[in-house]
C-alpha cells in the first residue's frame, strides 16, 4: 500500500483520529469525552449518521461552490474556536495602562497554554463574541442553562512575578449597561460619597457610609440597565503581575516592595511628571519623536505646564530641552479619598496609588488571622470569589453561620499593575486577581497601529512580531 493510499484508508483516519482525540481528553482529564470516539468511529467506519447533513450522500454530483463555503466555514470555524479556546487567542490594546511597555493600537497574541487553557464557565456562546453579541448593545452572546465550575488543565508552567497576564476584570461581575467602562462598585461607592456630601452641604445629621450605599445601590438599580457576567464573559484587562501568592507587597513614593526588596525599574514604566517651561510651549515634533501620544499632552497653559507620562529616558531628553525649566515626578499624598477609590476601601487603610500596603497577597491553603480590621482585605475573597455567607455582627465574624476568627485561602491570588503607573485601573484600585480569573499570558505583537497617524504611516513597523517583556 503506497503513502497515499494509507492516507486514504477509512482505518488509518479512524486510527489517527482517535489517538488525536484521545490525547485531547488525558489533557483536559474528562474522561466523559471517551464517549466522542463513538461519533468518530461512525464518522469514518460505520457511517449510520449522516454527519454532514447539509448534503446527501451516495450521491455524485458535480462540485457544487456553496456545499464547499459550508464545509470551508464550519471547518474554520471549528478549528479557530478550538484554537482561540485551548492554545492562542487575539487581543487588541486599547488604553494607555501598560505604556510604553504596550502601547495604545498594539494587536498581540495571548497563549493560553502558558499557565493552562482554562475550560469555559459558558461553553455555549455566540463564536468570537465575547459577552455581547455583534450589533447589539446589551444582548448576551452566551446562555446561562448550561454553567461550569471552574478548571484548569495543564500548562507549561505558572504564572512569574514581572509576568504580562490576560486575565478577566475580577469586579466586572456586575456592569452598568450605560456605563460599562465604568466599574460598577466605584460608581456605587462615589455616588455614596456625593450623597454624604449632599447632608454636609445641606448641615443634616451624617449616616454611615454603608446607610449611604445602601441608598446609592437602589438608585443605580432603579435608573438603569444593570448586567451580571460570569468569569470568564468579563472584560479582558492586561496588567503586570508584580506579586504572586504568599507575597507581601509594599508601595512608598511610588516604588513597588516586594518581600522588602525593590522591584526593579522597567526600561518602558513611566509615571505622571510636571514639566515647567519658560512660557513657551513644546514643539509637538519633539513629542513624536519621544513617542508621547497626543491624548497624553495635556498642557496648563496659565502656569506653563506639562503633565506628561515619562519614562527614565524621556525626563532626561526633557530637562535638555532649552525652554524646560523643572521637571518633578508627580506623587499622590492625599489620603482623604482612599475609603472611596482606593482598595480595601477603608478608612483604617488610608493608602494612595504612590503609598500603599503593606500587604499579604493569598496563597491556597494559607490561613490567615481574621479580625474586624483586616476583614476589607479579604471580604471580597470569602463572599464573592470563594462563594461563601458572611455576617458582621458588632465585633464577631460568621463565615457559613459559624463564628469565625480565621480563614484558610481556596485559590492563589495576584497582584496586577501597569507599567503606566500613575494612568492605570489595576490591583490598588479593585484588589486581587483571583487564579480563575486569569487567560493566558501575552507572548508577541503581531501588528501596531499608531491612530495618530494616516494611511501607511500608522503601521508601527519595529513593533511588528516583537516578543512582549
Amino acid at each position: 500500500m503506497t503513502i497515499k493510499e494509507l492516507l486514504k484508508n477509512k482505518y488509518f483516519k479512524f486510527g489517527f483520529t482517535s489517538l488525536i482525540y484521545i490525547l485531547w481528553v488525558l489533557w483536559i482529564k474528562n474522561y466523559w469525552f471517551l464517549f466522542g470516539l463513538l461519533i468518530i468511529f461512525d464518522f469514518y467506519i460505520t457511517k449510520f449518521v449522516n454527519w454532514a447533513f447539509w448534503k446527501k450522500r451516495g450521491v455524485s454530483k458535480p462540485k457544487n461552490t456553496a456545499i464547499e463555503w459550508i464545509d470551508a466555514l464550519i471547518f474554520a470555524v471549528i478549528a479557530a474556536t478550538l484554537i482561540r479556546m485551548f492554545l492562542i487567542e487575539a487581543y487588541t490594546i486599547p488604553t494607555s495602562s501598560m505604556e510604553k511597555t504596550l502601547l495604545v493600537g498594539d494587536y498581540l497574541f495571548v497563549s493560553k497554554v502558558s499557565y493552562g487553557p482554562r475550560l469555559p464557565n459558558t461553553p455555549i456562546s455566540f463564536p468570537f463574541a465575547h459577552h455581547t453579541l455583534p450589533l447589539t448593545k446589551d444582548k448576551k452572546s452566551y446562555v446561562e442553562w448550561i454553567k461550569r465550575p471552574y478548571k484548569r488543565i495543564a500548562g507549561f508552567g505558572d504564572i512569574k512575578r514581572n509576568d504580562i497576564v490576560v486575565f478577566n476584570f475580577p469586579t466586572g461581575d456586575t456592569v452598568v449597561v450605560e456605563m460599562q467602562e465604568q466599574d460598577y462598585y466605584s460608581i456605587i461607592r462615589q455616588y455614596s460619597d456625593e450623597l454624604k456630601r449632599r447632608d454636609i452641604q445641606s448641615g443634616n445629621p451624617i449616616k454611615t457610609f454603608d446607610y449611604y450605599k445602601k441608598l446609592a445601590r437602589k438608585y443605580i438599580w432603579d435608573q438603569f440597565n444593570i448586567t451580571v457576567r460570569p468569569v470568564d464573559k468579563r472584560e479582558n484587562y492586561i496588567k503586570r503581575c508584580v506579586a504572586i501568592p504568599g507575597d507581601s507587597l509594599f508601595i512608598e513614593h511610588g516604588q513597588v516592595y516586594i518581600n522588602g526588596e525593590e522591584q526593579p525599574h522597567f526600561e518602558n514604566m513611566q509615571y505622571d511628571y510636571f514639566v515647567k517651561t519658560n512660557g513657551k510651549e513644546i514643539n509637538s515634533k519633539h513629542f513624536e519623536r519621544l513617542n508621547i501620544a497626543v491624548d497624553d499632552r495635556r498642557f496648563i497653559s496659565s502656569s506653563s505646564m506639562y503633565e506628561l507620562p515619562l519614562t527614565n529616558e524621556n525626563v532626561e531628553h526633557l530637562k535638555s530641552f532649552p525652554m524646560v525649566t523643572s521637571v518633578t515626578r508627580y506623587e499622590n499624598t492625599n489620603i482623604n479619598m482612599a475609603n472611596i477609590s482606593i482598595f480595601p476601601f477603608s478608612a483604617d487603610y488610608p493608602w494612595t496609588e504612590d503609598n500603599f500596603g503593606p500587604l499579604y497577597i493569598p496563597e491556597k491553603g494559607k490561613t490567615v488571622e481574621l479580625t474586624i480590621k483586616n476583614l476589607p482585605l479579604y471580604q471580597r475573597i470569602i463572599e464573592t470569589y470563594e462563594n461563601n455567607t458572611l455576617k458582621v455582627d458588632g465585633n464577631k465574624i460568621y463565615i457559613n453561620g459559624e463564628l469565625a476568627d480565621a480563614y484558610t485561602f481556596k485559590m492563589d491570588y495576584y497582584f496586577m499593575m501597569g507599567d503606566n503607573r500613575h494612568n492605570s485601573a489595576d490591583s490598588r484600585y479593585w484588589g486581587f486577581v483571583p487564579e480563575d480569573h486569569v487567560v493566558g499570558k501575552a507572548v508577541f505583537i503581531w501588528l501596531s497601529l499608531d491612530k495618530d497617524k494616516n494611511f501607511l504611516g500608522k503601521i508601527r513597523w519595529d513593533r511588528m512580531f516583537s516578543i512582549i517583556h
